[in-house]
């Protein structure tokens, strides 16, 4: 079995009083005995038929938007695991789950391990406050979120966005990444550091 493993689920995203139908890549991470979740969207039984009898050693949200996070409660108590999200977070969890905390602060550089693979968190706000990615050198590979996208960075037109921050973020912490890095995405297609360097390097270098 591979160690990365991905469905899509579907559902909706609200904000700012408006509301979108999504698709949303859900990760996990891990062997036959244990798995760590990214990114827990929209339909809680597929995901956890995915997870089948195996340990959650933890729920990781890259950030709070609701369509990340929607089903991270129900699966946390169903696997006796917890939810880790960075408190930069907090304003958007409050707007899905108003009466349930994250159980664990995610921090930048903090690291997990799972089945013997460590991830490595990096800061990388700009789509939201508080947007994390993982890093799996081992696997030369990395979890986006919505931060990075094949075809460019993520969304900033909503509340608590910013797009001069993302480009900072993935021109200080995405980009130093070697271009062999697989990028693993919140929506849509994967890609990888070296097919995105080019044009956000323009985009930086102009001083967007």
């Amino acid at each position: 079995m591979s160690p990365i493993e991905h469905l899509v689920t579907s559902g909706t995203f609200s904000l700012d009083g408006g509301t979108w139908e999504v698709d949303n890549n859900v990760w996990l991470i891990g062997d036959d005995c244990e798995v760590l979740v990214i990114d827990p969207a929209h339909n809680a039984d597929a995901i956890a038929e995915k997870i089948g009898d195996r340990r959650v050693t933890a729920v990781v949200c890259t950030h709070a938007h609701d369509d990340h996070i929607n089903q991270a409660p129900v699966l946390a108590d169903e696997f006796d695991a917890p939810i880790v999200l960075s408190p930069a977070e907090a304003p958007l969890w409050k707007l899905t789950h108003p009466d349930r905390q994250p159980d664990r602060e995610l921090r930048d550089m903090q690291t997990f391990t799972v089945a013997g693979i460590e991830l490595r968190a990096l800061s990388t706000p700009g789509h939201s406050p508080g947007s994390t990615c993982l890093q799996v050198p081992e696997l030369k590979t990395v979890f986006t979120g919505d931060t990075l996208f094949r075809g460019g960075p993520g969304a900033t037109g909503r509340s608590y966005s910013s797009f001069d921050t993302i480009i900072g973020s993935i021109g200080r912490t995405l980009l130093a990444l070697p271009g062999e890095t697989t990028v693993h995405t919140g929506h849509g297609d994967s890609t990888t550091i070296g097919a995105e360097a080019p044009h956000l390097e323009e985009w930086i270098a102009r001083g967007h």
